[in-house]
């Protein structure tokens, strides 16, 4: 089979549906895509929530919790322990299938009744303040993490403790303000760091401890812009840039992006033994084709953020999947299709928020169950016979294989994990074919803006901890902890000016602007080569792989 050339029916930008691709869609009895893939992972995303925390009311029993499901979500909520009770039954929304109408229909129909569990996340401590967390213990406003301890406005992290503003980061102590660092402990205003301590304002450095302000650094100690000091002069002349002030420190962060941008050598991708696959921010794989933020999988294409995945395709967040496709966070799964927020489902199609069921099609909120379509129970027989009277239905009508309606999505596109990494107006995300969700503020008497805080946390009382900020860019107001204080007193770091969801999209913005592929040369063989720096980052020095293992290793 020869690759086919398509158009995007989104962006209309050309895109190739390669041979591997014709055989993969091929095998799961799959039509080829009208999406681009960026447009597919956008499409996906954006039911992934990254909404604003909220305080409500369980539908069920009334009980206080707090959610990102935004108030616009047409089905109830319930308390997580309430949904996975027994003190309801999914099955008491089934319907029949009505042949006269669309299948997805009648499924965006039932998801808009069924109740939803308010939170993902299990085997949590004093989590409440969380979403998407796991074995976890006194993590407040964070998300997508697995056994933190102490952990503070962090999204994708995993194996930290006693952390404040980390993203995209495993196994930091003690760090502040670090984005795609693994290892290190003490590590401040940091980016793509591994095993490094007692140091600030580091890139792509390797092994370090007590350095400042540098880049490409490996084994190094006592070092500041690159250079070396005695032990004695480094820490006179830290002393100097008087890290305590929110002045200086926003000013050494310019500096230093700058040092980024001109100086620092930056390897064509970040993929770390991946054999035979392409894309970026790959570890451990083998044969994956266009993926970005997947780890230890195999045989997988067009992937968007996964980890132990084999043989899926046209996913995000697939955690642990084998043989899946159009799936957004379907977790531990093996041969599904267009599935999202679903664990530990097997042989099933359009799903949303089911566990543990096995042969299902078109059902919501099912836990531990057989042969059911639209929540309604089946004998296996009677399932099989009914499945492929709708599949040929779907067929006929140009459904199968459509990942589920935007209009299905729990929250707007703004609210989304898609408009983190693929940022869009209001007026492109509409035209798109996603929602909007319109967010209001709460109004408090007791506020003060945040360009109004202290320059230093010396200069700061315990009232802070009584007081609502007002974010001047985005007009959210937040607050500092009693906890998060004792944390910047104790590491001399200034309060922060803005929101905490604000910081994390603006440190992440970077990895938005390293996921499509950019045809260029290496700065110093001058070969051609295909690395992911966006034209934005005014990067001046990418090269190729061999002259960044001369240059830098």
């Amino acid at each position: 089979m020869e690759q086919e050339n398509k158009k995007c029916s989104k962006c209309e930008n050309d895109f190739a549906v390669e041979a591997d691709d014709l055989a993969f869609y091929e095998k799961l009895d799959l039509p080829l895509p009208k999406m681009c893939p960026i447009c597919r992972w956008k499409h996906l995303l954006a039911f992934w929530v990254f909404g604003r925390f909220r305080i409500t009311k369980s539908a069920l029993s009334g009980k206080t919790i707090i959610t990102v499901i935004p108030e616009s979500a047409a089905f109830p909520i319930y308390d997580r322990t309430e949904f996975v009770s027994d003190a309801w039954d999914p099955l008491m929304y089934g319907r029949d299938y009505n042949p006269q109408r669309p299948f997805i229909e009648q499924l965006v129909e039932l998801q808009s009744v069924v109740p939803h569990p308010h939170q993902v996340g299990v085997k949590n401590t004093n989590c409440d303040w969380t979403d998407d967390t796991f074995e976890s213990k006194d993590a407040y406003l964070t998300r997508s993490a697995i056994r933190l301890e102490f952990v503070s406005y962090g999204y994708r992290v995993i194996d930290c403790k006693n952390s404040i503003d980390i993203t995209y980061s495993f196994n930091l102590e003690r760090c502040y303000d670090c984005l795609f660092c693994f290892k290190s402990y003490n590590l401040k205003y940091s980016f793509n760091c591994r095993d490094c301590m007692d140091s600030y304002l580091l890139y792509d450095c390797r092994n370090c401890q007590d350095c400042f302000m540098s880049w490409n650094l490996r084994n190094q100690k006592y070092c500041i812009l690159n250079q070396q000091y005695s032990k004695e002069d480094y820490f006179r002349k830290i002393e100097e840039y008087n890290l305590a002030s929110r002045a200086s420190v926003e000013a050494l962060k310019k500096e230093f992006w700058q040092h980024i941008q001109q100086d620092a050598v930056h390897r064509q991708n970040y993929n770390v033994q991946a054999v035979q696959s392409s894309g970026n921010y790959l570890t451990n794989d083998k044969n994956c084709f266009q993926n970005y933020f997947l780890e230890e999988s195999e045989n997988c294409r067009y992937c968007f953020r996964g980890y132990q995945s084999k043989e899926t395709i046209d996913s995000v967040g697939a955690f642990q999947d084998e043989k899946c496709a159009l799936c957004a966070q379907d977790q531990l799964a093996y041969n599904n299709l267009c599935n999202f927020y679903t664990t530990s489902c097997r042989y099933s199609a359009y799903l949303d928020v089911c566990e543990e069921t096995e042969n299902c099609f078109g059902c919501v909120g099912l836990r531990k169950k057989k042969y059911c379509i639209l929540n309604k129970q089946y004998t296996k027989e009677e399932y099989e016979s009914l499945v492929e009277k709708i599949k040929s239905d779907m067929k006929n009508r140009g459904e199968w294989g459509k990942p589920w309606p935007l209009s299905a999505a729990y929250c707007g596109y703004n609210l989304s994990l898609a408009h983190t990494q693929f940022p869009m107006s209001e007026t492109e995300a509409l035209k798109f074919g996603a929602k909007w969700d319109k967010t209001s503020e709460l109004q408090y008497d007791n506020i003060i803006s945040g360009n109004s805080l202290p320059d230093t946390i010396d200069q700061v009382s315990d009232e802070i901890t009584k007081q609502r900020i007002l974010c001047p860019e985005t007009k959210l107001s937040y607050n500092i902890t009693k906890d998060e204080l004792q944390f910047y007193r104790e590491h001399k770091i200034p309060l922060p000016q803005r929101h905490f969801d604000w910081r994390t999209l603006e440190r992440f913005k970077p990895f938005s602007l390293m996921v499509i592929p950019q045809k260029g040369s290496c700065h110093f063989c001058k070969k051609e080569i295909e690395h992911y720096y966006s034209p934005e980052l005014a990067f001046q020095k990418i090269a190729c792989l061999e002259c960044y293992q001369r240059e830098v290793a």
